[in-house]
């Protein structure tokens, strides 16, 4: 396994934990460390297998639900300037939304993933190739009932949590969420990071694969049921179209189309050296360029679902303590260890994730292509860098 790149003294270890990793790995990947807003490890590895090349230091990927990340960044510099308020109603915003039973879901209940829209209603009729653009199904969300009372429970919001908030950034602000990323964000930080991938840079992809066949829609289904969910309630409906659509628009984000459009909550395609550099500067600043103020950050990272458990039946499917979110980002458990406590950020399908811990002043981002199919709740293998970089800082 030849490795690009470098890693600054004291970081020896980590990449050696990358190398190892990669070396296992058929695909290819990147890893970016910053501390106090300095670059200390940039390694890339492996290959770029659909297009039969090395990933390379310029290879960008699509990074699935990382861009969750990118997306509360954008609302936390709207509600910085006065635009968004946490606290208010989403129908202050998008007043269609008060529509069934939804007039006093907050915008951070949209945040926290616990609005109760996980999904669409199955009798919509709104597909996932229509999940890839927002005028196609943002409506059937403002006239949906929720399949849970706005900030009872929690559960992962996998398209519609990028749906919700760039109607409410479109609404506040008069921009989409990949306007405002890239003039507020990508811009001034000049990152190679896009919402909505420009065709010129089409050429710098690589596509994601699975060296396993992934669960098909029925498959899914019994096994849910076998683990004690009743799957024709309409929640279970939803939350399992939500799945189905998810898997859908995965193989989607292998084609032009697919990259073209704005999907807020996981079409974003980076490399890591970016998406490690946004986390940066979020903490502080990064060549002049910080994107939160401190106190911002704070609140993104306090704990908002603390009182919830997941829904209904879905309960059962629950291993350890429930996922915990804040405005926007997951925090460090077991499965996503980060660096522990005070992290935050988020992961994506395939192993991808970036994070930031302001105590040590570091953050991170890691991307590959491969997509790895794991047993629940099991971390990724390849995220052995995370003990090493613990021991460095």
């Amino acid at each position: 396994m030849t490795v690009g790149g470098f890693a600054a003294r004291g970081y020896e270890g980590v990449r050696d934990a990358f190398a190892a990793a990669q070396a296992a790995d058929e695909g290819g990947g990147q890893l970016c460390v910053y501390r106090h807003g300095e670059k200390v490890v940039d390694l890339w590895a492996g290959r770029d297998k659909v297009n039969d090349r090395l990933y390379g230091e310029d290879t960008i990927t699509v990074i699935m639900s990382c861009t969750k990340g990118a997306t509360a960044a954008v609302v936390h510099r709207l509600a910085e300037r006065g635009l968004v308020d946490y606290e208010a109603p989403v129908a202050d915003y998008w007043p269609e939304f008060a529509a069934a039973g939804k007039a006093d879901a907050r915008v951070w209940h949209l945040m926290s993933h616990s609005v109760g829209l996980p999904g669409v209603d199955p009798e919509s009729g709104v597909t996932a190739r229509d999940l890839l653009y927002a005028d196609r199904h943002v409506a059937a969300l403002a006239a949906m009932a929720p399949v849970w009372t706005p900030g009872a429970s929690c559960q992962y919001h996998p398209i519609t949590y990028g749906s919700l908030l760039g109607e409410v950034t479109r609404r506040a602000s008069g921009k989409s969420v990949s306007q405002l990323f890239a003039e507020e964000i990508a811009g001034p930080l000049k990152l190679d990071f896009w919402i909505g991938l420009p065709e010129a840079q089409e050429h710098r992809v690589a596509p994601h694969f699975s060296p396993t066949p992934g669960l098909s829609a029925d498959q899914l289904a019994g096994l849910i049921q076998g683990m004690g969910v009743d799957v024709t309630t309409r929640l279970a409906k939803v939350v399992l179209g939500s799945f189905t659509h998810t898997a859908e628009l995965i193989q989607d984000m292998n084609n032009r189309e697919g990259r073209a459009a704005e999907v807020p909550a996981g079409n974003g395609v980076t490399d890591a050296a970016s998406l490690a550099r946004m986390y940066a500067a979020m903490i502080g600043e990064v060549d002049g360029v910080r994107i939160l103020k401190p106190e911002t950050v704070e609140k993104a990272r306090t704990l908002r679902t603390a009182a919830m458990v997941p829904p209904g039946d879905f309960g059962r499917l629950q291993l350890g303590p429930p996922t915990a979110y804040g405005l926007g980002y997951e925090f460090a458990k077991a499965t996503l260890p980060m660096l522990g406590p005070g992290s935050f950020g988020h992961a994506g399908a395939g192993g991808r994730i970036g994070f930031a811990h302001p105590e040590s002043g570091i953050a991170a981002a890691y991307v590959a292509n491969t997509m790895l199919t794991l047993p629940p709740n099991t971390p990724d293998p390849r995220w052995s860098w995370m003990e090493e970089l613990r021991k460095a800082v």
